[in-house]
Formats: C-alpha cells, sequence, structure tokens
C-alpha cells in the first residue's frame, strides 16, 4: 500500500511540476486496476489543488478531470457527490482553471450514479459563476454536451427547474457562431421543445436567440475534416423553429420577411420551414398572417424563375390549406379556411378566363395545389372554379386554347384524387360529370394531337374517380378509343390512347371484352385489298401500321384475367394464320404479335386463371406451332416457308415462354418445365395440342436422318422453359438434358442452335447446387471444349468457343472456383489467329449483364460486384500477356481490355484508370475499329471527371483524338468528338495550350458528310473557343 502511494505521489508529481502530461494515462490505469481510488487522487493532489500559483492548481485540476475521463463509469455514489461538490466550488476559482472544471463536470454527468439533486446543483453552479460565450471553442461544446449527456438522464430533475433551466440554456447560447457548437445547441433547443420542458415566459427569448440564424448560409470550407453539413444544420434549426405553436407569432412574421430576400436559398429554406410547421399549428395561429403569408406565396409562384421555388412555394399552400381545413367550426367562430380560399380564388380564378396569358399555369397551379389539400377544400375551389372553365371549353374554338383548358381540368382532377380521403368518398366531380365526359368525348373527335393526348389523360383520371363514367360513358369511351386505334397515324397520339385503354381495362374489363377486342380481330385478320397490285405499297404500309397498333392495344389492356382469357386467344389465332398461310402476315408482325404476349406476360395479375391460361394453353400452343413449322421444313408442300422458322420469331418467342416461367405461377412453370424436357429428350408430344405428330422425335439429335437446323434451333424454345425458373423449382433429367446439350452445342453447325444449347446448357449450370457432381460436370466439358480449341483443325471450334464463354459466364456470376480455369483459357485465346477477336468481343458479353438466362429476373445466381472482382483478378494478367504478345496479336488484348474496363462502374474505372492509360492510349492508334470505337466508349464518361493520370497525358490524348475525327467509321468519328468536347472541361490553364491546334483540328469534321458528325464538330468547337475567354469553362 505505501508503494501505491509513493508510485501515486510519484504520478502527480511528474505530471503537475514536470508537465509530463503521459503520466495522466498512466495514473487513469492504475485507477481502472484498483491500485488506488479517484478520492486518493484528490488527496495526492491536495497541494497542487491549494497552490497559491494558478497554474500548478490548473495542472492538478487537469489531471483529475483527464483521469475522470476514463474512469468515470468506476466511481461509487458517494465519491460523484465529492467530486461534483469540489469541483462546483472550483468554478468559482481562476480562469485558467475553468476549461479543465468542465471536462471534469462533463465527465461526472455520464456516471450511471449521480446522486438525486446533482444535476440542478451543477447546472445552478454552471450558469451562475460560467460566462460560456467568453470561453473558448471546445470549453463551450463542453458546457452543451453536459446539458445533452443530462437531458438523457436526468430529464426529471431538469423540468423541475422550470422555466430557470431554459432561461440558462439562453444566455449560454446568445451569441454562439462555431457551426460545430450551434449543431449541439439546436440539439438541446430541439430536446426542450420537443420533450414538454416548460418555457414559461421565455419562448420568446428561446426564439429569438435560435431564429437569429435562420435561414443558415454556412457552407463548409473544402475537405472540411468535421463533416459539418449546410443541410444538417437546416434541418436541426427547422425543427427547433417549427416544434412548437407557441413560436407562431414569431416565426410567421419572420418568414414573411425572410421571402423578400433575393437569396434563393433563403426563400427556399422560409417556405420549406413554412411547410413544416403548418402540420403543427392549428387554424387560430395562423389567422392573423394569413394575408402576408397568402401575398408572398402568390408572388413566389408568380415570379420565380426557379422550378424548386415554384415546387416549395405550392408544396406550402397544400400545407397552410391543409391546416386551415382541420379547424373545427364553432358558431361563433370565424371559417379560416373560407377566408383563405377566397383570397386564393379572388387573385387566381379571373387568370383562368385568359388561357393564353402567362399567368394562367401559375394561378392553375396554385389553385390545384388548394383543392388538394382536403376535401373541403376541393369542394369549394372545383364549385367556384369548374364552370368557368367548362363554358370557357364550348365557347373556345382554338385548338390551343381548348388543350390547355383540358390540361387545367387535368390538374382539378388530379388533386382532388389526392384530397379524397376513401375511394368510397363521392367524388366533388359529380356535378359536373356529364359536362366532362361530353368535353372529353369531343375533344377525342378533334383532328388536333396535342388536344387527343391530353383528352386521353384525362379521361383516365375521370375512369379513376369513383362515379364519374357510367356504363355508358364507359363503352362510348371504349367506341372512341378503338376507332383512334384503327384510325390515328400519328405515334405519340397512338402511344397515349393506348396507355388510356390499357388503365381503363384495369377497372372496366367488361367492356373492352364486348367492344373492343373483337373490333381489333376483326381488323387484324382483314387483308389489305389488291395485294397484287405494286402500286398499293402505301396501302400496304398503312394496314401493316394498323395491324402494329391493333396489337399493340390488345396488349396494353390485357392486364385482367378476364381479358387474357379474351385477349391471347386472337394472338394465337394470328401465329396459327401466319404458320398455316390462311392470312397473309408478314414476319415483322408475327414478331410484334411475341411480343404482344410477352408484354401481357409481364404486366397480367399473377392468379391461378392467368396461370392456367399461360402454361396450359399458351406455352403448349406456341410450341405446337413452332414444331409444325420446324417439321415442315424450309418449305411446304406449296412450296411456302412458314415464318415460324424464322430466328427473328423464335427468338421472339423466348421472352413469352420464360416471363411466364418466371414471374407467374411458380407451380404451373415445372410442369411445364417437365413437359419441355420430356418433348425434347422424349419426344413426348401428348400435351401439344393439334397433336398430329410423328412419334420418336428427336429434337436434341442432329445426326438423326432427316433432322436440319429448323427442329435442332427450337432449343431456345427449351432454354425459355427450364432456364427462367425460381431455384426452389427443379428441373427433371437434368444429368440426360445437360448431356444432350452439351452435345448439341459442340456438333451443330446452325448458329442458333448451338449458341441457344450453349446458352441453356450455361443457364442450368448457375443454378445447378454447388457439389462434386457440378465439378464433375464442368471440368468434363472444360476438357472436351479444350480438345476442340486446341485442335486448329476441327471444325467445330466456334462452337466449342461459344460453349466456353457462356459456361464461363455462368460461373463468373455465381463466384465458382472453377471460373478461373475457363477465364484463363478465354484470355489465352487472344493470341489464337482464327479466334482472337471473337475471344477479345467475347469479354464485352462476360462483362455485360444479361438479358435473358444469366439474368436476375431469370432467377440466376447473380453476385454482387462480380465484375470489380474479376477485373481486379485479371487485370495484371492480361496486361503481362499483351506485353508478351507478338505485334501483330496485340490488338486483341487492347479490345478485349477496353471491353472489360467499358463495364466497369465509373469510380473503379477512375481508380484502375492511372495503371492502364498507356495501353488505351495506344489502342487508340490501332487502325482496328472495335478497338477504337471500344477504347473510347471507355474513355468517354472518365473525361467528364477526369483524375490527375489523365491530364497528365494531355498531349498524347489530343493526338490521338483529333487524329480519329477523321476515322472512315462514323461512330469513331462522332465519339471521339464527344471526347474532344469533354476535354474542354479541363483546367484551363492545362488545355489552354491547345487550344489553337484543336480549333484547326476540328475544321474538317464540321465539312463532313454526316450530319449528326457535323453536329458533335459543332459543339465540340464552341465549347474549345470559349476556352479562355471570360465566362468560359
Amino acid at each position: 500500500m505505501a508503494a501505491d502511494s509513493a508510485l501515486l505521489l510519484s504520478l502527480v508529481e511528474e505530471f503537475v511540476s514536470g508537465l509530463q502530461d503521459s503520466r495522466a494515462k498512466d495514473t487513469a490505469t492504475g485507477v481502472k486496476d484498483g491500485q488506488f481510488t479517484v478520492l486518493q487522487l484528490v488527496e495526492a493532489l491536495g497541494l497542487s489543488l491549494t497552490s497559491s500559483q494558478p497554474h500548478t492548481r490548473a495542472r492538478g485540476v487537469q489531471l483529475l478531470s483527464q483521469v475522470l475521463q476514463e474512469c468515470y463509469g468506476e466511481l461509487s455514489e458517494s465519491e460523484v457527490e465529492v467530486l461534483i461538490a469540489f469541483y462546483e466550488n472550483r468554478l468559482k476559482d481562476h480562469y485558467v482553471i475553468t476549461p479543465y472544471v468542465l471536462q471534469g463536470l462533463r465527465a461526472l454527468t455520464k456516471c450511471t450514479v449521480l446522486p438525486p439533486g446533482s444535476a440542478v446543483s451543477m447546472l445552478r453552479s454552471l450558469f451562475q459563476d460560467v460566462h460560456v460565450q467568453s470561453l473558448m471553442l471546445a470549453e463551450r461544446a463542453c458546457v452543451y454536451n453536459m446539458l445533452i449527456n443530462l437531458m438523457e438522464s436526468r430529464e426529471a430533475e431538469l423540468k423541475g427547474l422550470g422555466a430557470d433551466f431554459v432561461f440558462g440554456f439562453v444566455q449560454s447560447m446568445d451569441g454562439e457562431r462555431d457551426p460545430r457548437n450551434l449543431l449541439l445547441a439546436f440539439q438541446i433547443a430541439k430536446n426542450i421543445i420537443h420533450r414538454g420542458y416548460d418555457l414559461g415566459k421565455f419562448a420568446e427569448e428561446l426564439f429569438e436567440v435560435t431564429s437569429c440564424y435562420f435561414p443558415i448560409d454556412f457552407s463548409p470550407p473544402p475537405n472540411d475534416p468535421h463533416g459539418i453539413t449546410q443541410e444538417e444544420l437546416i434541418q436541426t434549426l427547422r425543427s427547433v423553429l417549427t416544434g412548437t405553436p407557441r413560436f407562431a407569432e414569431f416565426l410567421l412574421p419572420l418568414i414573411i420577411e425572410k421571402l423578400d430576400s433575393d437569396v434563393q436559398s433563403a426563400k427556399l429554406d422560409s417556405l420549406q420551414t413554412l411547410t413544416a410547421c403548418v402540420s403543427l399549428y392549428e387554424h387560430k395561429d395562423l389567422a392573423e398572417f394569413l394575408p402576408g403569408l397568402w401575398a408572398s406565396l402568390r408572388r413566389e409562384v408568380f415570379q420565380t424563375a426557379s422550378e424548386k421555388i415554384e415546387a416549395a412555394g405550392l408544396a406550402a399552400v397544400t400545407a397552410l390549406t391543409s391546416c386551415l381545413s382541420r379547424s373545427v367550426l364553432n358558431s361563433d367562430s370565424e371559417d379560416s379556411l373560407s377566408t383563405f380560399l377566397g383570397l386564393v380564388l379572388e387573385d387566381c380564378q379571373h387568370h383562368l378566363s385568359e388561357p393564353d396569358l402567362k399567368l394562367v399555369w401559375p394561378s392553375a397551379k396554385l389553385l390545384h395545389a388548394a383543392s388538394s389539400a382536403s376535401c373541403r377544400a376541393s369542394h369549394v375551389v372545383t364549385a367556384a372554379v369548374l364552370p368557368s372553365l367548362i363554358e370557357q371549353y364550348s365557347s373556345r374554338t382554338e385548338c390551343s386554347q381548348r388543350r390547355t383548358l383540358l390540361e387545367v381540368l387535368q390538374g382539378f382532377i388530379l388533386s382532388v384524387k389526392t384530397s379524397q380521403s376513401s375511394e368510397k368518398d363521392e367524388s366533388v366531380f359529380l356535378p359536373f360529370r356529364q359536362s366532362l365526359c361530353s368535353i372529353v368525348f369531343s375533344a377525342l373527335l378533334e383532328s388536333n394531337a396535342g388536344l387527343q393526348i391530353t383528352a386521353t389523360c384525362v379521361l383516365t383520371s375521370l375512369g379513376r374517380q369513383t362515379g364519374l363514367l357510367l356504363d355508358s360513358d364507359v363503352l362510348l369511351a371504349v367506341e372512341h378509343l378503338t376507332r383512334l386505334v384503327l384510325e390515328e397515324e400519328d405515334h405519340k397520339v397512338s402511344l397515349a390512347i393506348v396507355e388510356c385503354a390499357g388503365a381503363l381495362a384495369k377497372l372496366q374489363p367488361a367492356a373492352f371484352i364486348t367492344k373492343m377486342i373483337p373490333r381489333l380481330k376483326l381488323e387484324i385478320f382483314t387483308e389489305s385489298m389488291d395485294q397484287d397490285n405494286v402500286n398499293t405499297l402505301p396501302t400496304e404500309h398503312s394496314h401493316h401500321a394498323v395491324r402494329q397498333r391493333c396489337l399493340s392495344a390488345l396488349a396494353a389492356v390485357s392486364t385482367e384475367p378476364s381479358v387474357v382469357q379474351e385477349s391471347t386467344p386472337v394472338l394465337l389465332e394470328v401465329l396459327s394464320s401466319a404458320h398455316t398461310g390462311s392470312v397473309v402476315f408478314s414476319v415483322e408482325e408475327v414478331v410484334s404479335v411475341c411480343r404482344s404476349l410477352q408484354r401481357i406476360a409481364e404486366q397480367a395479375r399473377d392468379t391461378e386463371e392467368t396461370g392456367r391460361c399461360f402454361h396450359d394453353v399458351i406455352i403448349p400452343r406456341l410450341l405446337a406451332l413452332a414444331l409444325q413449322a420446324a417439321l415442315q421444313g424450309e418449305s411446304g408442300s406449296s412450296g411456302r416457308r412458314s415464318p415460324l422458322v424464322e430466328e427473328a420469331v423464335l427468338s421472339a418467342m423466348v421472352p413469352v415462354i420464360s416471363t411466364t416461367c418466371s414471374r407467374i405461377q411458380p407451380t404451373f412453370a415445372g410442369q411445364t418445365a417437365s413437359r419441355a424436357v420430356s418433348l425434347f429428350l422424349d419426344g413426348d408430344v401428348s400435351f401439344l395440342p393439334d397433336n398430329s405428330f410423328p412419334s420418336h422425335i428427336q429434337l436434341l439429335k442432329q445426326q438423326q436422318p432427316g433432322a436440319s437446323w429448323s427442329q435442332t434451333q427450337l432449343v431456345c424454345l427449351l432454354m425459355g422453359c427450364v432456364c427462367s425458373l425460381p431455384r426452389s423449382v427443379e428441373v427433371p433429367q437434368l444429368d440426360r438434358l445437360l448431356s444432350e446439350l452439351e452435345e448439341l452445342s459442340c456438333t451443330c453447325s446452325h448458329p442458333l442452335s448451338y449458341t441457344s444449347a450453349a446458352k441453356c446448357y450455361a443457364g442450368l449450370v448457375n443454378k445447378r447446387e454447388p457439389g462434386d457432381s457440378l465439378d464433375g460436370l464442368i471440368q468434363k466439358t472444360m476438357k472436351r471444349v479444350c480438345c476442340e480449341l486446341d485442335s486448329p483443325s476441327s471444325p467445330v471450334r466456334t462452337q466449342a468457343f461459344t460453349l466456353l464463354l457462356w459456361v464461363a459466364k455462368a460461373l463468373l456470376l455465381r463466384y465458382h472456383p472453377l471460373s478461373t480455369a475457363l477465364t484463363d483459357k478465354l484470355f489465352s485465346l487472344l493470341g489464337d489467329a482464327d479466334l482472337g477477336s471473337m475471344a477479345a468481343d467475347g469479354f464485352s458479353l462476360l462483362m455485360s449483364d444479361s438479358d435473358d438466362v444469366l439474368s436476375r429476373c431469370c432467377h440466376a445466381d447473380v453476385r454482387i460486384m462480380y465484375r470489380q472482382r474479376f477485373f481486379s483478378e485479371n487485370s495484371a494478367k492480361l496486361v503481362q500477356d499483351f506485353n508478351s504478345a507478338p505485334q501483330e496479336k496485340k490488338p486483341s488484348y487492347l479490345k478485349a481490355l477496353s471491353n472489360i474496363v467499358n463495364k466497369l462502374p465509373k469510380q473503379v474505372q477512375v481508380t484502375e484508370l492511372p495503371a492502364l492509360l498507356s495501353l488505351l492510349l495506344e489502342a487508340l492508334s490501332y487502325p482496328d475499329r472495335g478497338v477504337q470505337l471500344s477504347t473510347l466508349s471507355c474513355l468517354e464518361p472518365v473525361l467528364l471527371d477526369p483524375p490527375p493520370a489523365l491530364i497528365q497525358q494531355l498531349e498524347a490524348l489530343v493526338s490521338r483524338l483529333l487524329a480519329l475525327t477523321s476515322s472512315p467509321a462514323m461512330s469513331v468519328r462522332t465519339t471521339s468528338l464527344r471526347c474532344i468536347q469533354a476535354l474542354s472541361r479541363f483546367p484551363e490553364h492545362e488545355i489552354l495550350p491547345f487550344r489553337s491546334r484543336v480549333l484547326r483540328g476540328l475544321s474538317r469534321p464540321l465539312d463532313d458528310r454526316k450530319r449528326l458528325v457535323r453536329s458533335e464538330a459543332a459543339e465540340a468547337r464552341g465549347a474549345w473557343f470559349l476556352v479562355g475567354s471570360p465566362g468560359g469553362s
């Protein structure tokens, strides 16, 4: 014990007299280890604490406080009580001691064993003996942290102080300027308001001491280590100012005053603060200030050129109206809502009578904002405005004016929909229902495209309002929409009509089933007149366009199961007729039918009824038609070739099947996959409709007599069935299926067949459970592929490469360990004379998101950041292989590199670019256009925010880019010009020496024969002209 006392005295002496600050840590360690207590430390400090020298006393208190910061959790209640009494007494001591006293008190406020009443005692001493704003920044922060700690742990005691606590805080904060401390002070003020502290008579003082910082104009310095942001200060102060209705009489005049500011950020902050505060206020808090608030809000919406301020002003109008709508009326009280809406209508309504004037839209937006706030407000505004709008529409003859009026009406309908509390509420438009319907239907009869588009939007909005469209109105609307689908050739109008039909079909499916679908079917199957007349090409084109619009409309309306049951048979009948030739359909039209089926599969509600329709009817029918076309071969008995054997058609069928299996009824999807596997492996055609197929069909066997590419290419449909299943659904006969797919992909000579087989194989491998079985399968496939690739005379090297590429992607996506062996093989093929270019292009596929079998929507196993991982593991290897490759083979390596880097996220590109920059610049010098374009596409986004390494290579970059502006390939010329324009944003002192050279170099592309090139050259030249000029880059 004597040794411990001697050690303690030694530590104290060395800290106080020897000025060895490290002894504070040693002392704290001794307290933690139990060698001595805090009270023993106080005794050891006796002479230091009672010294006549203030600096000696300060060192003693400093040591004690630093130890307490480490050991406050070890203290007992009695020790805390003694220490608090000591520190409170020291607050009266010399000012050099005060900072260390505050540090000690802050440590004690963290103790869980504070004696009752000690929090009040500390604060009284603090507020009485310390002038906070005369302290340094760190000491002020110490005071604020003390208050925050006590508010968290001793809230009841602090509330017992009543308004004295608020007054003490106001005095402490008054005059604070540092943003770090302001954040703490605002947090304390927020706690006072939101936790129910008694403000007493000091509400105005608390408001004044915080509102003097409103609006916040703080901008943090560059590379600010403290991380204080302007937005953080704004939000914290706003929560203070808007936290209590007691501030209303002070805050609202302040907001009105600040809205007169010329500073845009101040206006925006004021409007957002107004929106926030009125959500807590009652109508009586606002009544006195309504005229002033409305005048300011009206001015901001009418006169501002900022969309942000306009949006904030409209949001404030909505919030203000909503607040007034919550008021409960008494017989003797004034209706504040009616007063406010009277002001709005008085200033805005008359502007709506002149649709060509500039103030129509600001006025309309203000009225929309007010009516969207509540059902009460919407009744008042629509009752006052709608009769005038309807009357004006009838009296106006110009289409532009009518369109403006319709758009204003549309805004009211949308805003009222927002204000309705439930779907069962009666619409405020019910008294105007007939007039609104008449306006919309008359607009649909107009020939003006803009008016028709607006009318479809209004019709959609009316349909979504309860009770505004009667059954007769819906039928009339469907007739109008059907007529426009068949007659309207304007593309934008057609899109609007189809969108409107799709929206209404969700609400009223029966009308579309009885009226639209039969009419569209009739038009689809009506053949163009005089098909043999060569002079009817425009007619043929027009009829083709009508068919396309009909197909789009059929897809758009097919969201409800009842509509799907009626529309899909029409589309299947088109495919059947196209196959048999009973009605002539072009390949493009057949592809459109498949796309319509795909869209239906994407948007239809996932119900059992929809699932049975797709899995039991549509997919079997598609497989049957495709099989019939394949068995018929390249030409039928009449010498005519079915369009269903075309690659474009089969490729369009695949998404129909894959979308169905991936999102509609997984149970049925498993059944569909089982049927498809049985069909392709065993020739089981029992589930197909119109079953007149020969027995023993073997679609995956190319070697069978009579088999042709038209049959083997059907493997793409199998791919759609089995590769889009959820991973929980098991594929039957998987090992056998994989064996057959491998064989087909390595032996077939038809590109679609072997590519689809390879993709199907890869999709199944990607989802297969990990283990020895999967590893053995991959190794077996790898052995076969390498055998073919290593034999220069092999006739199936391209097929083997395709399988290698897709399996490598499948394994790379799931981080399989064997993926490295496959990608290494791909790297080795870059030096191959025949496959080098294909291998380089393959890296683009490897790094791109797949849109079919290996995509997340098809439930593939895709890990995050697989691109970054692949790049980090292989970039050094690629650079090394490039350096050792012969000169004639280097373009493949450069193309591979640019393809890989091009697909990386921009952040990774910027990080990795310095190491690869010399290679990318060299790639720009190679004559291969693919290499040039890929490299330019890689550089273009990086040039917009260039790293320092790129700026250092300006000479080489400018030379190569200017040379590429004369490339024979237009895509290379346009991309290089965009890159040159991006260079103009580099630091001016770096690019100014190149200005005249670049301007001379751009003179040639200004006379390019292609308009797009000339346009890019003009933009680039304009940007470089401004370099070095006032206001330029």
